[in-house]
């Protein structure tokens, strides 16, 4: 058998030698490299069925969630139309009085600004009478000083 292995030119040393290192690289690449792999697919697999599993749960909660919305919104639809009539009562109520308020509030002003304006108006019909009765005075003055 070695003269064959010879004629070919294969040297069973080598060869055992090279068997024995494929081995050991073939269990490290298996213990290292595959069977974390492997665990990691079979975790992400749970996590997947379990979020499908989730999903589903959570569809039929949902649809559960949608009937009881379908009748709580029936039943309250009477309740909300007579709620918003109130509403609309007295929103209609506050906004005469606040209409009314702002009226008179409106009129008290404008009846304060006349009277300021009539009272400065007043004012200065006076400043003015006393600057005209200071400059006849210091015209008068001037005119009788010219004509001494």
């Amino acid at each position: 058998m070695s003269e064959l292995l010879s004629t070919f030119g294969i040297n069973w040393k080598l060869l055992l030698a090279q068997m024995f290192n494929f081995s050991v690289l073939l269990l490290a690449l298996w213990w290292f490299l595959y069977r974390p792999v492997l665990d990691m697919v079979a975790k992400r697999q749970s996590v997947i069925e379990k979020g499908v599993a989730d999903a589903k749960d959570a569809e039929k909660k949902l649809q559960n969630a949608e009937t009881e919305a379908t009748k709580l919104v029936s039943g309250a639809s009477g309740e909300a139309q007579e709620v918003l009539a109130n509403a609309r009562a007295r929103a209609d109520e506050k906004s005469s009085e606040m209409i009314g308020s702002a009226r008179e509030q409106a009129d008290r002003i404008v009846k304060e600004a006349q009277m300021h304006a009539d009272e400065a108006k007043k004012q200065a019909i006076k400043d003015s009478e006393k600057e005209i009765a200071k400059a006849a005075v210091l015209a008068a003055e001037k005119i009788l000083r010219e004509g001494k």
